[in-house]
């Protein structure tokens, strides 16, 4: 997929595989051994994808919207990887009620 050439693990060598994840805080995030540091998810519009349901294979619901949503509407990527925020998530519900929306960041 596009934005993130590191970030595939069926291409990617292990020792450059790259996840990111995001909480939020208030606090700094000092230097540490684990490779955690400090980022921000830039402002700007995205196409939104919402997936209720089992969350532990999202790439479908991605590829959707790179393959068939992006095309069909004529909007074109923004410098930044696809990104997801769990709405809900089990075993806070059901987890055929879990809701996890992806964010396909646009120009």
């Amino acid at each position: 997929m596009p934005n993130g050439d590191n970030r595939d693990p069926r291409t990617t060598p292990p020792a450059n595989f790259r996840l990111d994840l995001c909480v939020k805080t208030t606090q700094a995030v000092a230097p540490n051994d684990d490779d955690v540091v400090a980022g921000l998810i830039p402002g700007g519009r995205c196409a939104v994808l919402r997936v209720t349901g089992r969350s532990d294979d999202l790439e479908p619901a991605a590829l959707f919207l790179y393959r068939d949503g992006l095309p069909e509407s004529g909007e074109e990527l923004r410098d930044f990887p696809l990104y997801a925020q769990r709405v809900s998530f089990f075993p806070d519900v059901a987890e055929k009620d879990a809701v996890t929306d992806l964010f396909l960041p646009l120009r």
